[in-house]
């Protein structure tokens, strides 16, 4: 399958309508990309910064969540459940949930949404492990809130555990819509410490997991929107972000002028996010959610 034109006119995008009236930045002359790539690193510094001094808040445990000991039972569901699904944020490597401060703003400022993020440790060696993790997880939420369905937001390595997930052990089935921001999909020649973490390994093209995401996946429910950046430093190359595969219904958004570490941070991308998931939301109440009949691949941008 090949990739739509990163500006391609709306007739080409799927239910993601209301993303397109974003505002939107030119693409960058040649000169100007250098000043463009300079005031997105010291963005990245900025944020790096920032997200030190957050970075113990993210290690407490979020209030009332317990997890259950055993798996959780279909008679352990509620009678009734809010409309809009559960949110669930999955960090990056040698990260936490703190990551996601802004982005929870967002997504509860109307006060609607059940939000939950998973941390998991830096010392998990192996996204499959990590996924089976996720798994469980999403099986408590979807027992505790009622609902049979999720979404999932996760930024760099934990795009590529929830897609691990969805595509290789049926997540598909809980996990309505899947948003990745700055994830190795395809696998990245630029992976810090990668010869020294396993699980960093495998996000390097190649990789067994990054081809295990490769092969066939006939019939999965589960609708990618993946954030890619054209000045993500981290992502090589960077259209490694984007989510291609002939079996995947997948929209690929190009996002201007920021880093791999502002993605989960940038009040534009938050703001697209939202749109992105609601949109699905707009699809099911007007009853035209699934109504092509096969995988789709689009394109669009934010600035």
């Amino acid at each position: 399958m090949k990739l739509l034109p990163l500006l391609t006119p709306p007739t080409h995008l799927t239910r993601l309508p209301r993303i397109l009236r974003l505002p939107r930045l030119p693409r960058l002359p040649g000169p100007g990309l250098s000043s463009a790539l300079l005031g997105a690193t010291a963005l990245e510094l900025f944020v790096l910064t920032g997200h030190v001094i957050a970075y113990p808040l993210g290690l407490i445990p979020e209030r009332g969540r317990a997890t259950p000991a055993t798996p959780a039972t279909p008679t352990d569901l509620p009678v009734k459940a809010p409309a809009a699904p559960p949110v669930v944020l999955l960090h990056g490597f040698i990260d936490n949930r703190s990551v996601f401060l802004v982005l929870r703003r967002v997504l509860t400022r109307q006060g609607r949404r059940h939000l939950e993020s998973l941390n998991y440790s830096p010392l998990t060696r192996d996204i499959r492990t990590a996924a089976e993790l996720l798994g469980r997880h999403v099986e408590e939420i979807c027992a505790r809130t009622g609902h049979s369905r999720v979404d999932i937001v996760g930024h760099s390595l934990g795009g590529l555990i929830a897609r691990y997930y969805v595509q290789r052990l049926g997540g598909d089935r809980r996990v309505r819509t899947l948003v990745t921001l700055g994830t190795p999909h395809g696998g990245t020649a630029v992976a810090p410490g990668a010869g020294v973490h396993p699980i960093v390994r495998q996000m390097r093209g190649g990789s067994s997991v990054i081809e295990e995401l490769r092969g066939p996946a006939p019939g999965c429910r589960t609708r990618f929107v993946s954030f890619w950046s054209e000045l993500d430093q981290v992502m090589v190359p960077v259209e490694t972000a984007c989510v291609v595969h002939p079996d995947l219904d997948a929209v690929n958004v190009r996002v201007t002028g920021i880093g791999h570490l502002a993605l989960p941070v940038h009040p534009t991308v938050a703001a697209a996010i939202r749109e992105a998931i609601e949109a699905e939301e707009t699809d099911e109440t007007d009853g035209t959610a699934g109504e092509d009949a096969t995988p789709s691949t689009g394109a669009t941008s934010v600035a």
